[in-house]
């Protein structure tokens, strides 16, 4: 993430250089965040979630369940106010998981406030200047003990001035067979794309798979059969040792690769998680070895799915 992104928030990013404030999106920030853990004593702890597309959806919340459970570690819990003020009108997408992820939040005391906009930063006052979006131009001022910034984020310059984008930046390609709507020698894969779905990992996985196929064919004059059904998976980390693995496809139906209940937080995932994913990201999936788990979710559900 370029910290030009970070403009669009008056007060950023000079506010860095001040203690209790830190983003894990940024080589230049990312220990900003653990010192302000470590020197936290009581207030409020803040979590942001911008209004733009993110990478990865759920991860802004990764970094407030882990402090959370940081703060119960340390025994700092009930001095902290945890709030999380998302840009979103709600937690999570797919319903399943958001019921889920609403039961965790309860559970464990956390605020959540909807349609609020990160739009300042006063880090000399310790404030966070919030925009509800339903009543643009109103705002609340926060003070903090501790705030962790989500940027906003947005296509590079480089892709916003070509003519393979759309109105928004991004590369304008078919949401089923990748190929550009302008230029049927150009495909898309990724966060660069307007595809309407997650922005994950995952998600090129299984659109690497599709390409490979579909090139493939195209080159051999064939008409293409493989289509992508929006397939993306984010594991959100809800503790130090357990994740609930949300898969999901472009209409926000779970598409989940294993024979149980994916929505409950499970050890077994967090393992997956911490010890197979970065293994299959570096020595498959970089290799061209790796494009998704739908042969696993056949294999698992007998093909039925």
């Amino acid at each position: 993430i370029s910290f030009c992104a970070l403009l669009q928030i008056k007060g950023l990013p000079e506010g860095f250089a001040y203690p209790k404030i830190g983003s894990n999106y940024s080589l230049r920030t990312v220990e900003k965040t653990w010192k302000a853990l470590q020197d936290f004593k009581e207030g409020n702890a803040i979590f942001t979630f911008p209004n733009t597309p993110v990478k990865c959806a759920g991860a802004p919340q990764k970094i407030m369940y882990l402090s959370e459970a940081y703060f119960r570690k340390t025994g700092k819990r009930s001095k902290a106010n945890i709030i999380f003020n998302t840009s979103l009108g709600t937690i999570f997408g797919v319903k399943k998981y958001a019921d889920a992820l609403q039961k965790i939040i309860q559970e464990r005391n956390i605020t959540v406030n909807y349609k609020q906009n990160l739009i300042e930063v006063r880090a000399d006052k310790q404030e966070a200047v919030f925009e509800n979006l339903d009543k643009p131009g109103e705002t609340q001022v926060i003070s903090y003990e501790m705030l962790h910034v989500t940027p906003p984020m947005s296509p590079p310059d480089v892709l916003k001035t070509s003519p393979l984008a759309d109105a928004a930046g991004w590369v304008d390609v078919d949401k089923e067979t990748l190929q550009h709507k302008k230029y049927p020698n150009v495909f898309g894969i990724g966060d660069c794309t307007n595809l309407p779905t997650s922005k994950t990992a995952a998600a090129v996985a299984a659109q690497s798979g599709i390409l490979d196929r579909t090139i493939s064919m195209i080159m051999k004059n064939r008409t293409p059969t493989r289509k992508y059904d929006g397939y993306t998976s984010c594991p959100l980390v809800t503790s130090y040792n357990r994740v609930i693995l949300a898969e999901f496809d472009y209409d926000a139906q779970p598409l989940e690769t294993f024979p149980f209940d994916q929505s409950k937080e499970r050890l077994s995932m967090y393992l997956m998680k911490a010890d197979m994913m970065p293994f299959l990201y570096w020595n498959m999936l970089l290799r061209g070895y790796w494009g998704g788990p739908a042969f696993l979710r056949k294999l698992f559900h007998l093909g039925m799915s």
